[in-house]
């Protein structure tokens, strides 16, 4: 074992997976009844009002046995590129086709072969953003991963200024970031524009991660909010967009997802997919076809976001009544990023109220986890998100109540024994 251990470098848990693991420890499965999981990032996947029938059955017959195409079918391709163009490219000159897309087994895949195709460059990503890319900051070395740090009286929102002022200082060539943000919330939406344009101007690539477009709870029902809308040319502009079924069709178990982009930078991932991953699973793919329906597609937004805005609404009311506010209701995806400021110690410490929400059966995530911090190099920094919880919406209406009424017991616990 000590020489394994000088073979293979120890691999940390991201945050997600260490708070699952911390809870299967104590007991925590998948149902049970005692539980209430706020923290793990999935959406409820059963039926919801309006929205269109759920898939029931994956068929497997002797043609999609075989292996599919690495960048993915052509035909799911060719749907994927539709539906941007009817969403987003509308009475534009310049309009996706099947070159422009790439199919992948799920969004960590695909984001992993973009990060394997990027050359020797600044990479810039957001704090406070998605504990996953941490590692997948640190495994590829030919880039430079840098902080963007957005500020806690702005909400945590990126706008273009702030771009433009990475770009010039940091001299990025290209800013991976969430949008709606996993864990805030928050949504660039009105200066989505101009984030657009100040990486055409300055040369650098967006890396969109948009797994929760369909979830916006602003504006008219079922709007979706994408940077494919503000793009110029999709050859010419560095937008590279990520999504998939997981959470915006709420089938996490299919594991596939796409990336939309210039046609060179598709195939350049189709190389990488070639060695990483081989390509996305052909029967699945096939069954994902009728979900890309701009008709079933628009039917699923506009359920969630009706189902999702009610439990964001009593989420958010519950969190104020205990003062645990988050600075600003989330705009979009399904997670409420408290503030646990007002609680009196050793609550108001993000690891610590982790802990004490496991001894009452409700698992949540840690600020910390969200200071993305590739190879550790702030790590004699003390976090500034410290005192911040991500609560996750995702789950249904019965299980978030059981949960905010354990999180409220456990606060006013805390408060009469002061």
């Amino acid at each position: 074992m000590d020489r394994l251990s000088t073979i293979f470098r120890p691999v940390p848990r991201t945050g997600v997976i260490y708070v699952m693991t911390e809870a299967a420890e104590r007991g925590f499965v998948y149902g049970h009844p005692d539980w209430a999981n706020l923290g793990q990032g999935a959406p409820e996947t059963g039926p919801l009002e309006g929205a269109p029938e759920r898939i029931n059955a994956i068929e497997v017959n002797i043609a999609s046995a075989e292996y599919a195409p690495v960048p993915g079918s052509k035909d799911l391709r060719e749907a994927v590129a539709a539906l941007y163009n009817h969403r987003y490219r509308q009475g534009k000159a310049s309009q996706y086709t099947a070159e422009n897309v790439s199919i992948c087994a799920g969004g960590r895949a695909a984001l992993t072969r973009v990060a394997a195709s990027l050359g020797s460059i600044h990479l810039g990503h957001l704090l406070p953003d998605y504990t996953a890319y941490e590692e997948l900051l640190e495994v590829f070395r030919a880039f430079v991963p840098l902080p963007v740090v957005l500020q806690e009286e702005d909400a945590f929102t990126l706008t273009g200024d702030t771009l433009r002022r990475a770009i010039v200082g940091h001299g990025l060539g290209a800013l991976l970031f969430s949008n709606p943000c996993n864990p805030t919330g928050q949504v660039v939406d009105e200066s989505l524009g101009d984030v657009v344009s100040a990486a055409r101007e300055l040369g650098c690539a967006l890396i969109v991660d948009e797994f929760y477009s369909h979830y916006i709870y602003e504006g008219p029902l079922g709007r979706t909010v994408s940077a494919a809308e503000h793009v110029e040319d999709v050859n010419e502009d560095p937008v590279v967009i990520v999504d998939g079924l997981t959470k915006n069709w709420r089938y996490p178990g299919l594991r596939l997802s796409w990336t939309v982009g210039p046609r060179d930078v598709i195939d350049r991932l189709a190389s990488a997919g070639s060695f990483l991953d081989g390509g996305a699973p052909h029967p699945i793919q096939k069954a994902a076809l009728p979900l890309l329906d701009p008709a079933v597609a628009d039917a699923e937004a506009s359920a969630i976001q009706r189902t999702f805005g009610i439990k964001r609404e009593r989420m958010l009311a519950r969190l104020e009544a205990l003062g645990l506010s988050p600075l600003a209701a989330p705009g979009g995806a399904f997670y409420c990023f408290a503030r646990l400021h007002d609680l009196p110690p050793p609550l108001n410490d993000g690891m610590a109220f982790f802990h004490a929400a496991l001894d009452k059966g409700v698992i949540c995530v840690p600020g910390v986890f969200f200071d993305v911090n590739p190879g550790k190099r702030r790590s004699h920094i003390p976090s500034r998100l410290q005192g911040y919880v991500r609560l996750s919406f995702g789950p249904e209406l019965a299980q978030i109540e059981r949960g905010l009424d354990r999180i409220e017991a456990l606060v006013n616990e805390a408060r009469a024994a002061k």
